[in-house]
């Protein structure tokens, strides 16, 4: 077990004012395998202090610099590929094999693409008599979940310091240790003290001492649409700017026209990418009712194949889910759909057999879902997929749009009426006929799936503020 006694603040390892600490958990033995500072309101205020005393010369320096800056950070995440993947595996419960590919990979490619972007991007324009200028906008607080941890932290403190911010993070304290080794990439890198800041501790503490603090100037959190509302609520007191990612429950609608073969299984793996812990996973499967029974074979086939297992075991397809109570709140949700009428082709709420330790859950598939049923409205975050019948293409979409969310959704058939399907879906991106994420597109959502875009140009001018020179 590693013992993180330390907290990263002003460019030094100090100790928490607090004396209590957090224990971390391997998801697939239920041991613990760290300890970290529970961090305080003391201990934030402190590292605003120093954020705020460093933001002048940072936001100054010329963007040639921060961008050398970023890509030494690139530079010593490359170097510790391997103990992220693997140190992630064990937190969340990724097969090791998609962990270094997704959760070791997408973080350290976010910090040079940060960089390249400042190679290329105005940050002024001519507007008739005005000049335009884009601006840092000073201290930002970032707040992240334990998902995809590394990943969602890059995203915010690689644009964030790009823009020429200065950031206070405090990272989940769920899966916690992939932040102390950002810390000590960023260390090495030699940035000056007090532009990247480190504080861990749980949410109703240190995130809402972030989003309340008036020296904090922006908030941008990834976490459910229940503490991004609480998150809201306390930055509104200080009129910051907030950006917001939040829930998700994504349609997959699968047109008449469409490879089934093809989309049902895509559509699968879509669903239970990360055991299900992913806010785009595309939960409802949606598919012409004529052809329910041909789904119903494809989608139990291609579930049959994702092999629970230990994520260091090379045949694992699907690890467990991230802790206990993760574990239990999915078996819930699963019963839930047996308990309200849905027919379960796959899986079950109870533990897959020989893993009766660990956090997992079997990857279970129902079918004959209807829109009102809790499975069909909730966000589960966990290997579960609802395929939901439907009668006509404009009840697809309509069922599609029913939701308080609108961050994710997919459509499969002919490319055109594909693009024109997924044109009507609410939600801030589309997969059409399976197409790659990018990493450059803008990534946010519609309703109470969130307020603003990360990711690329869109993620950079997250982090701006815009000034009018009057000439």
């Amino acid at each position: 077990m590693t013992a993180y006694e330390k907290l990263y603040i002003n460019g030094q390892w100090v100790p928490s004012s607090g004396t209590d600490t957090l224990s971390v958990t391997d998801s697939a033995t239920e041991e613990v395998i760290a300890t970290i500072p529970e961090g305080t309101a003391a201990d934030v205020d402190a590292a605003v202090a120093a954020a705020k005393a460093a933001f002048p010369a940072w936001s100054a320096l010329p963007k040639e610099e921060r961008a050398a800056y970023l890509m030494k950070i690139h530079a010593g995440l490359e170097a510790r590929t391997d103990e992220i993947a693997s140190t992630i595996a064990k937190e969340v419960g990724m097969p090791l094999f998609l962990s270094n590919l997704i959760q070791a990979g997408l973080p350290k490619a976010n910090f040079a693409i940060a960089a390249q972007l400042l190679g290329s991007y105005e940050f002024e324009k001519q507007v008739g008599n005005s000049l335009v200028v884009r601006e840092a906008i000073g201290v930002v607080g970032c707040i992240t979940p334990w998902n995809y941890p590394l990943h969602q932290i890059a995203l915010k403190v690689a644009p964030a310091l790009a823009a020429g911010n200065t950031v206070v993070l405090k990272p989940s304290e769920v899966a916690p240790i992939n932040a102390f080794i950002l810390a000590e990439v960023i260390a090495e890198a030699g940035l000056p003290a007090g532009v990247f800041n480190l504080v861990t501790g749980i949410g109703p503490v240190v995130g809402e001492a972030i989003s309340a603090h008036p020296d904090v100037d922006m908030v941008s959190f990834t976490g459910s649409t229940r503490a991004g509302k609480r998150v809201a609520e306390v930055a509104s007191q200080t009129v910051k700017k907030v950006s917001l990612e939040l829930g998700g429950k994504s349609a997959n609608v699968i047109l008449a026209d469409a490879d089934f073969a093809k989309a049902v299984a895509d559509g699968v793996g879509k669903c239970f990418l990360n055991s299900g812990q992913t806010c785009t996973a595309l939960t409802r499967m949606l598919v012409p009712r004529d052809r329910l029974a041909e789904v119903e074979g494809i989608a139990a086939a291609t579930a049959a194949a994702f092999t629970p297992g230990n994520p260091f075991d090379s045949s694992s397809r699907i690890g467990p889910l991230v802790s206990a109570a993760q574990r239990e709140r999915v078996r819930g949700f699963i019963q839930k759909g047996i308990d309200e009428g849905a027919t379960l082709l796959t899986g079950g709420p109870a533990s897959p057999e020989g893993l009766e330790q660990g956090y997992y859950v079997a990857p279970t598939v129902f079918s004959n879902v209807t829109r009102t049923m809790t499975i069909a409205n909730e966000e589960i975050f966990g290997p579960v997929l609802s395929i939901i019948p439907y009668d006509t293409e404009e009840e697809a979409i309509e069922i599609a749009n029913d939701t308080i969310y609108g961050l994710a959704g997919g459509v499969w058939g002919e490319a055109d009426h594909a693009k024109a399907v997924a044109r009507k879906i609410r939600a801030g991106q589309v997969e059409v006929n399976g197409g790659a994420f990018n990493v450059m597109a803008p990534f946010g959502g519609y309703k109470q799936s969130g307020l603003g875009r990360e990711a690329g140009t869109f993620g950079l001018e997250e982090f701006l503020e815009v000034k009018s020179l009057q000439l």
